[in-house]
């Protein structure tokens, strides 16, 4: 009886402390974050943000038409400058925004705006815009799972594109 007792405590104990050492992490995002920067080393400009998963879904279900949108997923997606830049044909200080977006059928708008930290577009304030930049919407040869962006250079002229199922914008830095 006494062993008994005492195998009986010693694993009333152990559960206790497994329990007590016990981590409870969340699982992981189902839209982990993505940081793009143009060039990687002493970058000029560089996009944080949420990557979202199509996952059978109609890309107009995830992106309202006509609509603002965090460019992204979860936390609003930001956007450094490290320098002065022209962004979309607007000059833009250095420093941080929030970007934005409007996607329509025929065109996209990009919207950096001022307001930093915030969740979707629950923050979102237009009249702390900086800038409306317009441009069109092209399809991809091949459909894209998860929202991309990337940047790309030609003749001093970077360009910011961003895609996502068939449809495709882009946006010149320069």
């Amino acid at each position: 009886m006494k062993k008994l007792i005492t195998l009986f405590c010693f694993v009333l104990v152990t559960s206790l402390t497994t329990d007590l050492m016990a981590q409870n992490f969340p699982d992981l995002d189902k839209s982990p974050a993505d940081i793009t920067s143009y060039p990687r080393n002493n970058p000029i400009v560089k996009v944080i943000y949420g990557r979202p998963l199509l996952k059978g879904r109609d890309l107009n279900q995830i992106i309202p038409e006509g609509k603002v949108w965090r460019t992204g997923a979860n936390e609003s997606t930001q956007i450094t400058f490290f320098k002065d830049v022209n962004f979309g044909g607007t000059d833009v200080k250095a420093g941080t925004y929030t970007l934005f977006s409007i996607w329509g059928a025929d065109g996209f708008t990009i919207i950096l705006n001022s307001n930093l930290n915030t969740w979707g577009t629950y923050g979102y304030d237009p009249a702390k815009d900086i800038l409306r930049a317009s441009t069109t919407i092209s399809n991809l040869d091949k459909p894209l799972e998860a929202f991309s962006m990337t940047f790309t250079e030609e003749n001093d002229v970077i360009t910011l594109h961003l895609g996502w199922d068939t449809k495709t914008a882009a946006v010149q830095i320069k």
